[in-house]
């Protein structure tokens, strides 16, 4: 077995800790509820006298942090737990002790249990200790107290100043991300591809990152006139790196996730759109060099995208795309016939897989869109054409105000 043992005032097991607060009610007399916080066995405790000595065990399905104090006006011990359920716990009916006034327990605060014990003179800590058995994981808190004087006790009362125990109150957090239902603006994140010191593809005096920024702010003030909420990644010539886009999105709580691109093929002829959704495996050889591109970028900034995802963080993400996927399949499916309707200049297979980092937020419906090739002379023209531009934009609007009704209906149905 394992002993933590202290004298006097004790603080121990751990670095959690809790503000002072006054005593709690006593615990409810509700049945017993299937819990994963520690529990005291009622069977196997026990708080009676040991001649002159007050003696505790209290025995604990787990161990957890805990402190032990006192405190004057009236005279009381007190012990801090975290956190233990009390419910359904009868302690009193474990009392044997002509020293003890009373005793009410309970829940203090968020992650926090408290035990009041109102003594009926005055007593001190002799010895404190946590019993831990190997073999079960169980535990067992053992306190002894001692007579003492009034003034003794007074003097060797108060709660202990220990930055162990003074956790500030929990901070407010935002509310959960809904899914939007059409009864508030759609939240559309665009990211414009490359900036800073990662131009993108360049051709003919033209770069892509310039480019693009240029659509950009065109497609957001368009979207804003539409009535939708939207945030560009970036709103200048600057690097942002593919994780602090995602991000963004994340902070602004996006709807939808939308990246701009006008990337350039070096072997073989493409031109016209192409919509992109992620996936493990890309639909063609293009697809895949593209992806490695785009994530090649944040090596300019000499930052590693290798990162290690913990097996619970994968099934997590695996279980979100569930829901994400088919509405990034269906917002997809809209851009493309959007751009087809209002500027006919798709490429030859304008609906694409492939494993874009920038559209593995498991949360945002993701898309990432190439408006064309800066390596293709006529999607050179139609980029800094400011009618074809005003089409594009056009397109895309249209195809994010179908795709939000469609899916507002879709929640509404499922909260049904």
């Amino acid at each position: 077995m394992v002993i933590a043992r202290a004298f006097r005032t004790v603080v121990a097991l751990g670095a959690l800790s809790l503000a002072i607060g006054a005593a709690v009610p006593a615990a409810s007399s509700e049945p017993a509820q299937l819990t994963a916080l520690a529990r005291i066995d009622t069977e196997t405790s026990r708080i009676a006298d040991f001649g002159p000595d007050l003696q505790f065990e209290l025995a604990l399905s787990q161990p957890v942090p805990w402190r032990v104090f006192t405190l004057s006006d009236p005279r009381r011990l007190v012990v801090d737990f975290g956190e233990v359920d009390f419910t359904g716990s009868d302690l009193a009916g474990i009392v044997a002790s002509d020293c003890i006034a009373d005793l009410s327990h309970g829940r203090m605060r968020d992650g926090w249990s408290r035990l009041v014990v109102t003594l009926a003179e005055p007593m001190a800590i002799e010895t404190a200790g946590l019993v831990i058995a190997e073999s079960t994981g169980r535990a067992v808190l053992k306190l002894s107290l001692a007579p003492s004087t009034e003034k003794a006790f007074d003097a060797a009362a108060g709660a202990p100043e220990s930055g162990l125990f003074a956790l500030p109150e929990p901070a407010a957090m935002d509310a959960p991300l809904t899914r939007q239902k059409g009864d508030r603006p759609l939240r559309v994140v665009l990211d414009p591809g490359h900036g800073g010191i990662d131009p993108g593809a360049m051709a003919e005096g033209l770069t892509e990152a310039d480019v693009i920024l240029g659509i950009a702010h065109e497609l957001g003030d368009a979207l804003r006139e539409a009535g939708h909420e939207v945030t560009l990644t970036r709103e200048d010539d600057s690097f942002v790196s593919l994780e602090r886009r995602v991000s963004i999105a994340r902070a602004a709580r996006a709807d939808l996730f939308m990246s701009l691109h006008a990337d350039a093929l070096t072997e073989g002829r493409a031109s016209g759109a192409s919509v992109y959704t992620l996936s493990d495996r890309a639909s063609d050889v293009a697809s895949q060099k593209l992806a490695e591109r785009h994530d090649r970028s944040d090596l300019l900034a000499g930052l590693d995208l290798h990162s290690h995802d913990d097996e619970v963080a994968l099934v997590l993400m695996d279980l979100a795309r569930r829901d994400t996927a088919p509405r990034s399949d269906r917002l997809a499916a809209r851009l493309v016939d959007g751009l087809a309707s209002y500027t006919g200049d798709l490429h030859k297979r304008p609906r694409l897989q492939a494993g874009f980092s920038v559209l593995k937020a498991p949360d945002i419906p993701s898309v990432l869109v190439e408006l064309g090739f800066l390596s293709s002379a006529r999607d050179r023209v139609n980029l800094t054409d400011p009618e074809w531009r005003a089409q594009a934009v056009a397109g895309i609007v249209h195809a994010v105000d179908a795709w939000a009704a469609e899916d507002a209906v879709e929640a509404r149905g499922l909260r049904q």
